[in-house]
């Protein structure tokens, strides 16, 4: 195993319950991500890709055939990621409520957080 650089997190549930709707398969190509995100000093943009234009947004890339799916997720304090909602991917464009929701839960996070 390697050693983390970074830690994983779950914000609310909607990731865990994404990720029980997911085949076995699914579920484990996305945990090989959530490792890689963990351990890569430097996580590959096909892993881990910036949102333009949604201040510190992130989607976690996972594909299996020709099938897509995507995890937001971003960084607190750089060393820890939280994972917010995930979807199946079924258009060229990352659907627009899908990051709303995203950005939304992110802003709950941290305002959680000041409390």
């Amino acid at each position: 195993m390697n050693e983390r650089v970074r830690q994983v997190v779950e914000f609310e549930n909607h990731f865990s319950s994404f990720l029980k709707k997911q085949p076995v398969k699914v579920q484990n190509k996305i945990f090989k991500i959530i490792e890689a995100i963990e351990t890569l000093e430097r996580v590959p943009k096909n892993y881990l890709k910036a949102l333009t234009g949604t201040d510190g947004l992130y989607e976690a890339r996972i594909q299996l055939g020709s099938d897509i799916w995507r995890v937001f997720c971003f960084f607190d304090k750089g060393k820890l990621v939280v994972l917010l909602n995930g979807f199946t991917k079924k258009t060229q464009k990352t659907p627009k409520r899908e990051i709303e929701k995203a950005l939304g839960l992110m802003q709950k996070y941290y305002a959680t957080k000041k409390k």
